[in-house]
């Protein structure tokens, strides 16, 4: 499949498709300056871009929906032609909750429509506004999931017309033969989103999703910000890796640039984070070359089985998706 800056969507199993990299938006709200990521949507889109991944717990849903309305009155692309991926919290996954959340989003961005809305991950917190709820100890509260609950009303809004696909983010193989094995399952999830770079090519995760029609969208495609609260620093930064930078001179890319390459050439989607317009630019400037079969192998062998993002505060939740091989 030929991919190109201006075409370079994929097909998703009901029939609609999603551009093969797409802008990440997520920041920390503390240190992250108002109107930062409006600029940033514009920029990308200014670029080439045409998927944007968001979520209602980065609050800046309004700034992204800032951002595509302004490129909608200048002319540069229609509603359409932009892609757009929000997410449902941990604390939303009660069935009556799900819509009024999407709703929400909806109502931020000023949209009719999200054209992807996913789980965020299968490990259910306590219901309520609260997002990252805790006891007076500090310790999680956390709650039983009921993920065939949650995917029903996540199929009732799409009949609904208030998102056009339907996926998940953070499953492993069990908790996607849940949804995939329901009794009455109406929408198949036509994505996982997931952890997934040169040190952690996802490959049983990515044969099984590649087998069930379901794409994989890598997040931290470039490893990630090596923000100790919440990653695992053991592993060494991805962009320094003697081999991605050894393929330098040969493309004249960056090592973000050949890894980027690496996962879309195998078909999976990418959602690269930046808020630096440079980067954004650079991290799109991947259509103009393609790797060696035998320089895909070479990359496919860095891998560590080691992820930046494990999520280890919540490794004691009887849904924690990572005890599992895959």
């Amino acid at each position: 499949m030929k991919l190109s800056a201006t075409n370079h969507r994929i097909p998703l199993s009901d029939g609609n498709s999603i551009p093969i990299i797409g802008l990440g938006t997520y920041s920390d709200p503390k240190s992250t300056v108002k109107g930062a990521c409006t600029a940033s949507v514009k920029t990308a889109i200014d670029v080439g871009y045409r998927h944007i991944d968001g979520a209602y717990i980065y609050g800046n849903e309004h700034e992204v929906g800032e951002a595509v309305r302004e490129k909608i009155v200048e002319g540069k692309v229609r509603r359409e032609d932009i892609f757009y991926c929000g997410k449902l919290w941990a604390t939303k996954l009660e069935p009556e909750m799900v819509r009024p959340t999407l709703e929400k989003t909806l109502q931020l961005l000023q949209f009719d429509y999200v054209d992807l809305y996913i789980i965020e991950m299968p490990m259910a917190l306590k219901p309520g506004d609260e997002t990252y709820p805790r006891d007076e100890n500090g310790k999680w509260l956390y709650h039983k999931s009921n993920l065939r609950a949650t995917w029903e009303a996540l199929e009732a809004c799409k009949d609904a017309g208030l998102v056009k696909s339907l996926g998940v983010s953070n499953f492993n193989r069990r908790q996607l033969e849940l949804i995939l094995n329901k009794p009455g399952l109406k929408y198949k999830p036509v994505s996982n989103q997931v952890e997934c770079h040169p040190y952690f090519t996802q490959p049983k995760l990515l044969k099984f999703c590649q087998q069930h029609d379901i794409v994989i969208v890598a997040y931290s495609p470039l490893g990630t910000s090596r923000n100790p609260s919440w990653v695992n620093l053991s592993s060494p930064p991805l962009l320094k890796d003697e081999y991605l930078n050894s393929l330098r001179k040969k493309y004249n890319k960056t090592a973000a640039q050949i890894a980027l390459r690496f996962n879309i050439q195998r078909g999976v989607t990418v959602i690269p984070k930046s808020f630096n317009p440079e980067r954004i630019k650079e991290n799109f400037q991947i259509f103009d070359f393609s790797l060696t079969e035998e320089e895909m192998k070479n990359i496919e062998g860095l891998n560590r089985n080691v992820r930046f993002v494990d999520m280890l505060m919540w490794s004691d939740h009887p849904e924690y998706p990572f005890h599992d091989e895959y």
